[in-house]
């Protein structure tokens, strides 16, 4: 009787175990399919990824690129073009000068580098990190003071903010003003300002305007040797109407007239058509 009983036993184990294999078969096969699908869509990604990495590697070979940027402005006189579908690229270890007459548009071309504006049309990407324009107090906040600044700002680039505030003290030369609101500051003191920061903090491209040369010779002279010691590791964008400036600190330049911008290898070629405007 006993005997019977675990056979009996053994047998409807056998059966449920023999249940069980046939329910699960469907799933293991299924999970087999969904695993092959999944594996085709990661190499599929792993190819895509492999396909764009020339183009990416391509893109960090230029510090900013331009794609068919409009930029213009509207004013009582009807809408003033600054540039008209600019297409072009400004490729790492060069320094760039972009001339052209007063009024032509070149600082807010520098603010387009820089991305303090925005196009009208178009798109522009940055392959490193671009300055904002040395001496442009615009990307600060008024209500608090070059300390608060030096913080925050310290924070977006993740540098350490003491660090920075002990050079931008040093450097700017403000004294007790360090600690007031930047509202209450003079033209060239916020120029001072914006120059030790930019310095403070390590760019890959630093745009200059000639309008920041403030202060003493003693200042200017600093600022020289200061950026001169970035220049090692950084290219530079710059504006200046002093030939001699640009010969000494660009190789190439662009000539920005009626919204298009010509770029020359050759400087000199520039300077002469530049001359002629």
């Amino acid at each position: 009787m006993a005997d019977a009983i675990v056979e009996s036993a053994r047998n409807h184990a056998t059966r449920l175990f023999q249940s069980g294999v046939e329910r699960l078969a469907p799933l293991a096969e299924k999970r087999a399919v969904i695993g092959d699908k999944v594996g085709a869509k990661v190499g599929a990604l792993a190819g895509r990824i492999g396909a764009l990495a020339p183009a990416r590697a391509e893109r960090e070979q230029y510090i900013v690129e331009f794609d068919g940027v409009t930029k213009t402005y509207r004013t009582k006189k009807g809408t003033k073009t600054i540039l008209r579908d600019a297409d072009f690229k400004v490729k790492r270890g060069r320094s760039l000068a972009i001339l052209g007459k007063n009024g032509t548009g070149k600082s807010t071309l520098l603010r387009l580098l820089a991305g303090v504006e925005h196009p009208t049309e178009g798109s522009i990407r940055r392959g490193g990190r671009v300055s904002w324009p040395l001496g442009f107090g615009g990307g600060f906040a008024s209500d608090i003071s070059a300390r608060e600044n030096c913080i925050f700002i310290s924070r977006i680039y993740n540098a350490d903010p003491q660090e920075v505030i002990t050079f931008v003290e040093d450097f700017a030369e403000l004294g007790n003003y360090f600690d007031m609101p930047v509202k209450t500051y003079s033209s060239g003191m916020k120029a001072r300002l914006a120059f030790g920061m930019s310095m403070a903090i390590e760019f890959d491209c630093y745009l200059i305007d000639e309008l920041t040369a403030v202060g003493d010779k003693r200042f200017r002279d600093k600022c020289h040797a200061e950026f001169s010691a970035r220049r090692e590791t950084a290219d530079v964008i710059m504006i200046s109407h002093s030939v001699q400036t640009i010969i000494s600190y660009c190789d190439t330049a662009a000539v920005l007239n009626n919204g298009r911008l010509e770029f020359y290898d050759d400087l000199h070629e520039a300077i002469e058509i530049y001359k002629a405007l």
